[in-house]
C-alpha cells in the first residue's frame, strides 16, 4: 500500500489501524477551480492525489490511499495559514462558532496485471464531515495559541489532537479523527471492499 500523504497524523492513524504503508506524498495544485464548493474540492484533490502517487510509484495490485482535509466556514475554505498574522485572522473568524472540517479521501488501486500501473481500476472516494464548535476566544488566547507553533501546519490553524488545539474546541458533532486529518474507521472498512 502506499499512503499518498506526509502528514504524521495520517501516517499514525495507518500504522495503529496496522497498515504498513510506503509514505510517497503526491504534489499536486491544489487551487480551487472556479466556482468549485470546498466539498467538491477536497474530493478533487484526494483523487488526483491518488492518481498522481498511483502513475509514479505503484505497482501491480497495489492500493494507493490519499486524503485532504481542509476547515470550512461562511463558503470560506480555511487552508494552512501563510504567517501568524494569517493564522490569527483564521481563529478570530473561528472563535465561538461552529465551522466543518472536511476530509476527501481517495482510495485506487493498480490492476494486477498491469504492466504499467494507470488507474483504469475505478477509485472509491467520499468526503467525511464534521462539525466543530469553538471556544470564544481572546487575543490573548489566540495570540498564546500561535506562540507555540501548532497552528502554522494545519488547515484552518489549529490541530486538535495538540495540546493547545483541544483547549479551543467546545464540541464536535461527527467523528473526531476526521477532524485529526483521516476518518480512519470508514477508511479501513473501505479498504476491506477491496
Amino acid at each position: 500500500m502506499i499512503l499518498a500523504s506526509q502528514s504524521p497524523r495520517r501516517i499514525e492513524l495507518m500504522r495503529e489501524a496496522g497498515y504498513d504503508a510506503r509514505i510517497l506524498p503526491a504534489d499536486v495544485n491544489e487551487a480551487p477551480l472556479p466556482g468549485e464548493d470546498p466539498f467538491s474540492l477536497v474530493d478533487r484533490l484526494a483523487c488526483t492525489k491518488a492518481a498522481t502517487a498511483l502513475r509514479a510509484h505503484a505497482e501491480p495490485s497495489e492500493v494507493v490511499l490519499a486524503a485532504d482535509t481542509i476547515v470550512t466556514i461562511d463558503g470560506i475554505v480555511l487552508g494552512k495559514p501563510v504567517d501568524a498574522e494569517d493564522a490569527h485572522a483564521m481563529l478570530r473568524r473561528l472563535s465561538g462558532r461552529t465551522h466543518t472540517v472536511a476530509t476527501g479521501v481517495c482510495i485506487a488501486q493498480c490492476a494486477e496485471d498491469a504492466p504499467r500501473c494507470l488507474g483504469d481500476e475505478p477509485p472509491i472516494s467520499f468526503v467525511a464531515k464534521t462539525s466543530v464548535t469553538f471556544y470564544e476566544l481572546s487575543d490573548e488566547e489566540i495570540n498564546a495559541y500561535i506562540a507555540t507553533g501548532e497552528p502554522m501546519d494545519k488547515a484552518g490553524a489549529y490541530g486538535i489532537q495538540g495540546a493547545g488545539g483541544r483547549m479551543l474546541v467546545r464540541g464536535i458533532e461527527g467523528d473526531f479523527y476526521n477532524v485529526v486529518g483521516l476518518p480512519i474507521a470508514e477508511v479501513v472498512r473501505r479498504l476491506r471492499t477491496l
